[in-house]
């Protein structure tokens, strides 16, 4: 079996500061001659982009790299490994790059390239909620005849084929037909909850409630050892994605889609329960000092056999059975002995975050790589690849491959992921997703480390997202 797992890549941690200069400048030529790179339709293509042929265009015989950017996480040398074993074999001379960026420079790595309509990769691999972003400034191409011409849509679950590729999405969840497509999965994700077998028991809590109190006790009888590892920092949407799974355990709702109203809805009486929750049950439960603990803090205490009960995305729980990384067994059996990997507890509601990614294709790269692209995904989205893909460490999108032995075999989390599809609730697929997410982020973790009032934090989330979509008006999910 293999997991995902950090081995050591190539990071561009400089590249977003380098970017902005030359999307400045870029921008600005722009501005003057009226037009970019890969924009052959004028103003269109800003309000949607470039469409894609139904058909792969001819391919090149001559040395190509095709290019990926992702964050810096174990699934980007998974992906490069497996695309340059595998796809090789179908189109020798291509080599796979997956260049990555700390996780906080994720969005603007990407974004700063595509304001300067000029781009050093082919296929950037987009978080669900940036997608409107994307399409309305113009910056993906539309695949909606290429998906329909080359892939079975039927194969997948609708709503993944939805939160990776669709916009606009008429309500989380449902695939619309008639809305185009930008993208296609690369890899799904949800939160497993990780609990210590060996000493709050082989059954994990059914209920949210149930697993606090589990918790507890287990915090108060082994000294050493956290009762919860979450995550908390204030980067990317760790925080957020942390407060937004307990709203919707307790039944609350980020917002009303309908007409973007946020005020009165996630601060309800639902949501102040979910923040009392959070931050007055749960953190006092958490490590000292952790209150900026991403995903390789959490792995580290669940590790380290410093936590009780830990939430973290599957796709980056690998290495917890690894034992050149745990002190928790010698081998994988002494480790799996001792931990044990469930879907989230229920409460109110029955819902868990919808993590993973879709990839997607660059406006701006050039022909024959824009082709090379349609062509991989064409490839990747195969039954028998898919399967393979999973049997290398990757969660994988279609129905037949999450219920296939190759996968649920492949590690002990991945029967959790295809037990959660079903119970998946995403964020605001909007074009303002950057701007809503920071302000949730900065909040929520001002209250779990004490520099807010809790119900005032979600007062302020509440009033300051409003503005935000007040003032952008328009549409999506």
């Amino acid at each position: 079996m293999r997991y995902l797992q950090r081995t050591g890549r190539r990071s561009l941690p400089g590249r977003p500061a380098r970017l902005a200069t030359a999307a400045i400048l870029a921008a600005t030529a722009l501005a003057a001659c009226g037009g970019g790179a890969g924009d052959d339709s004028g103003g269109a293509a800003a309000a949607g982009g470039p469409t894609a042929p139904a058909t792969v265009p001819e391919l090149t015989d001559d040395p190509l790299t095709l290019s990926f950017i992702w964050f810096e996480w174990p699934p980007a040398q998974a992906l490069e490994d497996f695309a340059n074993a595998e796809y090789s074999k179908e189109r020798p001379n291509v080599t796979i790059e997956v260049n990555t960026v700390p996780n906080a420079n994720w969005h603007d790595a990407m974004f700063t390239q595509f304001a300067a309509r000029q781009t050093d990769f082919d296929i950037p691999i987009l978080d669900s909620q940036h997608i409107g972003e994307a399409v309305t400034n113009g910056n993906i191409l539309d695949i909606t005849d290429f998906v329909n011409e080359n892939i079975e849509v039927d194969a997948y679950d609708p709503y993944l084929l939805a939160a990776y590729g669709q916009y606009p999405q008429a309500e989380t969840g449902q695939r619309d037909e008639d809305a185009s497509l930008y993208g296609l999965p690369l890899l799904g994700d949800t939160w497993t909850m990780i609990y210590r077998k060996d000493l709050i028991g082989d059954e994990p809590p059914k209920t949210w409630d149930e697993m606090i109190d589990a918790a507890q006790k287990c915090q108060d009888e082994n000294p050493g050892v956290s009762g919860l590892a979450f995550h908390q920092a204030n980067g990317s949407d760790a925080a957020a994605v942390t407060y937004n799974t307990v709203n919707g355990v307790y039944g609350g709702n980020l917002w009303n889609a309908e007409d973007k109203t946020v005020e009165g809805v996630i601060n309800d009486e639902a949501g102040q329960k979910a923040m009392d929750v959070l931050v007055n049950e749960m953190k006092p439960l958490t490590a000292k000092g952790s209150g900026n603990w991403f995903i390789d803090e959490v792995n580290a205490a669940v590790a380290q056999g410093k936590a009780c009960i830990a939430f973290q995305w599957i796709a980056a729980a690998g290495g917890l059975v690894d034992p050149a990384q745990s002190t928790l067994g010698k081998t994988e059996d002494e480790i799996l002995d001792k931990l044990g990997f469930a879907t989230l507890p229920t409460q109110d509601a029955d819902v868990v975050p919808l993590g993973g990614m879709g990839m997607h294709i660059s406006a701006y790269a050039p022909s024959e790589r824009q082709a090379e692209a349609l062509n991989f995904m064409k490839w990747f989205e195969q039954e028998d690849i898919q399967k393979k893909w999973a049997a290398a460490g990757g969660v994988p999108a279609r129905t037949d491959a999450l219920e296939s032995p190759e996968f649920l075999e492949a590690g002990p989390f991945n029967q959790v992921y295809a037990d959660s599809v079903s119970r998946m609730r995403d964020m605001w697929n909007v074009p303002e997703y950057a701007r809503l997410i920071d302000i949730e982020n900065t909040n929520v973790n001002a209250a779990l480390n004490g520099a807010k009032d809790p119900e005032q934090a979600l007062d302020d989330i509440a009033s300051e997202q409003q503005r935000v979509l007040d003032s952008a008006g328009g549409g999506g999910l």
